[in-house]
Order: C-alpha cells, then structure tokens, then sequence
C-alpha cells in the first residue's frame, strides 16, 4: 500500500558490526580434519558439537556467520591421486566428503536450535540448496549460520580457494582460518620449541616464504581482494567469539606491514 512502511524482509543489511563486535559478517573456514577429533579419521560426533557451541556463541552475539569445511577426516581428493584414484574423480569424492561434514555440523548446531542452510556448489538437491550468491546472502540477513559444501563445484581447487571465493562473494570483512595451533609461525612449533609465532604478515610474505597459511590461489585471490586472513587455534574454547569481538589472537594476514614479536 503507498505510504505504508516498507516490508523488514526488505529493508537493506546494517553496514555496521553490532555493539561490542569488530565484524559483522565473518567467514570461517574449518579444517575436516578437526572432524576427526583423537579419532584421526571419520566424524566424532562431541567434536562437532563442540564447535556448534562455539559458533552459537557467536551467532547469539549477531555476527552473521558463514562457514567453509573441508572433507580431509573422509578423503582428500589429492592424496586419493596417490592410490590410483583419477584426480578429477579423487577431487569429486572430496567434494562429497565436505558435504558429509556440512550436514554433521548443520545437525548439531540445528539441535542448539540454530537456524541453518546447507548450500552446496554440486547439486545435491534432496540435501542441500544449490548456491546462489544473491539466496546465501538473504540467509545471512536473516540470522541463519549458512555452511558451504561441496568447495568450488570445480576439480583442481580445494577448499581453501572455496573460502575466499565464498567470502569474497558474501561481503564478509574478514577469513577467520581455524587451526589447531596459536596462529602462524615461522617453524612448526610441535617440532621445534624456540619456533616464533608472527603477530601479523603480508600476503607477499606468506608466499615468498611458502607459510602454510592456505593455499597460494586462496591467498592470491585474498590479496587481489585485499581480504584479510585471521589464523588462531580454534581448540581453545572461546576463540571465534574473541575474534569476532576484535580481541588480539592469532596470527593476521593482510596488507599491512608485520610484527615478528612472538606471543
């Protein structure tokens, strides 16, 4: 009707993160093989949940939040190629695999009674929406957590490149790379105890020094974008929150300069 209020289902997103938080749209790329907890393979059920916990925290707090995983703790496409799998067929199965892993995550945090969607970028209809940038951006808006399987739908990409594509094409401010150490360091520090960890780097230096941070096509096309990198240890209880409210953790990747202090 003219002159009546407009429709809050189409009133434009806020440009500004709630009170007390850094970001307002963040995504969070989650390792498979974190799936696997001690196990070391497969999906352990308290893991998940764990993590579910931690990204209601989150979403109670009014981040939007979207979530990229990998499908390693079931197969990973590149080291199938080494046992005879065809790599396009190998990076097929890993693509299925994430997908196994998105519907984990979805069914636990769905039991915290978080509303979810699973989109995936294979058509796997009787399971997940099909990705639509335009519909996964609506769900954000909307308060849902939206977790991306099924990486890029393409052979020859993994999910690293998946999350900075999604996140590039959601609007999110920010990568949060969930690990299972304190950040990024210039020596693995489960080896080596005088290893430093890097408070923050530029994209030049995570390549020329080949730092495993993600991929070089994920941090190539991160540094195009000039989208930053966050890496910290997702084990510690409590850590997304404390990213996403702007606390000092984990190592940032951006294109700024660099602080070699170690924390």
């Amino acid at each position: 009707m003219k002159g009546s209020p407009p429709n809050s289902d189409d009133a434009p997103p806020s440009a500004d993160p709630p009170e007390g938080l850094r970001y307002r749209r963040v995504l969070l790329k989650l390792s498979g093989e974190a799936f696997a907890g001690q196990r070391g393979y497969g999906i352990d059920p308290d893991v998940v949940y764990g993590f579910a916990e931690q990204l209601k925290e989150v979403h109670e707090v009014g981040c939007e939040l979207a979530v990229v995983i990998g499908g390693g703790n079931i197969f990973r496409g590149l080291s199938g190629t080494r046992s005879g799998v065809d790599r396009v067929t190998g990076d097929y199965m890993g693509m299925l695999a994430t997908l196994i892993n998105a519907l984990a995550l979805q069914d636990a945090l769905e039991k915290l009674g978080v509303h979810t969607r699973v989109m995936s970028a294979i058509e796997t209809q009787q399971v997940a929406e099909p990705y639509i940038r335009r519909r996964a951006t609506r769900h954000l808006e909307k308060g849902r957590v939206v977790i991306f399987g099924g990486g890029t739908g393409n052979p020859y990409f993994t999910t690293d490149t998946a999350a900075g594509l999604r996140a590039m094409e959601i609007g999110a401010e920010v990568i949060f790379k969930a690990t299972k150490v304190d950040g990024v360091y210039d020596a693995d520090p489960k080896v080596s105890p005088h290893a430093k960890q890097y408070g923050t780097l530029t994209y030049i230096e995570v390549l020329n020094q080949n730092l495993k941070v993600m991929d070089a096509t994920a941090i190539s096309l991160c540094m195009d974008n000039k989208l930053p990198i966050l890496v910290f240890n997702l084990l510690r209880n409590g850590n997304i929150l404390r990213a996403v409210r702007g606390e000092t953790l984990g190592t940032l990747v951006h294109e700024g300069g660099h602080d070699r202090t170690t924390r």
